[in-house]
């Protein structure tokens, strides 16, 4: 596993480390990503790499962590201020800004990262499917919210909703990355809304995606 490190300076050069290791990963794939790729990228040395990871694996370890730790926390953050179709209208929107900023390069860390090493590596495989289960426990809590606010019908599948629109997510995601195109995802979400939206009682009423797109 490495050594995790003591000093403040060791744990930022750790932490650097993995990040442009993430980067070029993402940009390469893992299988195609060296450690001399790594420390050209960050000038670091063989024995800084292998004091903080004792082999490739160890780093590919570190940069799941990572990838997941960070689309989680942005995922819990946007999510867990959901309490109305607006509130998960706006999730939508920060998505799509995110992946317009990045020229919808790149897609999901997490299931790009689960595309290449699921079917490899036991362990890595549990820690991305962990990850996506954390994932749809912030999309159900949020439905759960909405659904307790009026908007989602009590007789509505939460489970299923939530797994609907978790792959809704991905499929977007990945349409948007080899179209190099945000807008395949922005479809994808407006779909997975208007699909929710479906399950709101009929006193509660529901806006179409052409309205939305109007006002924006």
């Amino acid at each position: 596993m490495g050594s995790i490190p003591a000093t403040k300076q060791g744990r930022a050069t750790r932490e650097r480390i993995v990040r442009t290791a993430a980067e070029l990963i993402a940009e390469r794939g893992a299988a195609a990503t060296s450690l001399d790729d790594v420390l050209a990228a960050t000038g670091a040395s063989k024995s800084q790499l292998y004091h903080y990871f004792d082999d490739k694996h160890g780093l590919v370890e570190a940069v799941v962590d990572y990838q997941c730790a960070t689309v989680l926390g942005l995922q819990a953050h946007a999510l867990g201020s959901v309490r109305s179709w607006e509130d998960l209208e706006r999730w939508a929107e920060v998505m799509v800004a995110i992946v317009e900023d990045h020229d919808a390069r790149g897609g999901c860390p997490i299931g790009t990262l689960a595309a290449a090493l699921s079917d490899t590596d036991e362990r890595l495989r549990s820690s991305l499917s962990e990850a996506f289960q954390a994932w749809s426990d912030a999309i159900r809590g949020a439905l759960v919210r909405l659904q307790e606010n009026g908007l989602i019908g009590a007789g509505a599948d939460l489970d299923s909703l939530t797994t609907f629109t978790l792959s809704t997510i991905q499929g977007g995601l990945l349409l948007a990355k080899t179209s190099r195109d945000a807008g395949q995802l922005r479809s994808a979400l407006d779909g997975a809304i208007a699909q929710l939206r479906a399950n709101a009682p009929a006193r509660a009423g529901h806006r179409t995606s052409a309205t939305r797109r109007s006002r924006r």
